[in-house]
């Protein structure tokens, strides 16, 4: 049987047209390619290891603050997880003899960095370790569970600060209007202690974590604004089945 080549061709570019069209996901941000932040990112140095325990959850959100810090602070880590009691990533960082280690949580026994005196703040840094602040990536809810199975994170030192403006993240309904997400407190941290890990903070390189994430909120919400201006016709909600 005899195969024409030409209506063999058009016959397998429509099936290529009816084929589901997915979503090409960047590798560094994870996001869909039309909300790509790479381009807004410029990493820098603060002198500080972060290293950043991100709740399983974070992860799918469109706004994925706790990536975001990640791929903009040097000699920075990410884990994932909901226990990391066990975590081998995390003990290796904790183990290492030449970190000193800190979590940024609030809590009764953390220590106020926005209302510590100069001495107190020189004191979380110690010669010949590098500091190591660990940032607790998730909800109010789902943070206070990471810390109660961690037993390893809730025996080091905790700080935390006093937020002096409310949030930037406009797209997303916070517990209060002092609740900083994940990049606006390690932003705040580095503003608050920075100096005295040597970090220039009047270089203002940190600023650049505000301005990757201020750009995917007012990208968010071009989105909300068109979705609302030009509804689509179909919805992948269920319609609900009529009662007879």
């Amino acid at each position: 049987m005899r195969v024409n080549v030409k209506t063999y061709l058009l016959q397998k570019a429509e099936h290529e047209k009816q084929k589901p069209q997915y979503r090409n996901i960047c590798d560094q941000c994870r996001q869909p390619g039309f909300s790509c932040y790479c381009q807004y990112v410029s990493k820098f140095d603060p002198n500080i290891k972060f290293v950043i325990l991100m709740h399983p959850i974070e992860r799918r959100r469109r706004i994925a603050t706790g990536r975001m810090s990640y791929l903009s602070l040097h000699d920075s880590e990410l884990i994932v997880g909901q226990d990391f009691a066990q975590d081998q990533q995390l003990q290796k960082i904790l183990n290492n003899p030449e970190y000193n280690c800190i979590v940024l949580c609030p809590g009764i026994n953390a220590v106020d960095i926005s209302k510590s005196t100069t001495e107190a703040k020189r004191s979380l840094f110690i010669k010949n370790k590098k500091t190591v602040i660990i940032v607790i990536d998730g909800t109010w809810a789902t943070a206070k569970k990471m810390m109660n199975r961690s037993p390893n994170l809730k025996s080091l030192p905790r700080v935390c600060f006093t937020p002096q403006t409310p949030s930037r993240f406009r797209v997303r309904k916070q517990p209060s209007a002092e609740c900083y997400s994940t990049i606006e407190a390690i932003h705040h941290t580095i503003e608050l202690i920075g100096e005295y890990a040597g970090y220039d903070v009047a270089s203002s390189a940190h600023d650049g974590l505000l301005h990757v994430f201020d750009k995917m909120v007012e990208r968010q919400l071009d989105f909300m604004k068109d979705a609302y201006l030009n509804p689509r016709s179909t919805s992948y909600r269920k319609v609900k089945r009529q009662v007879a």
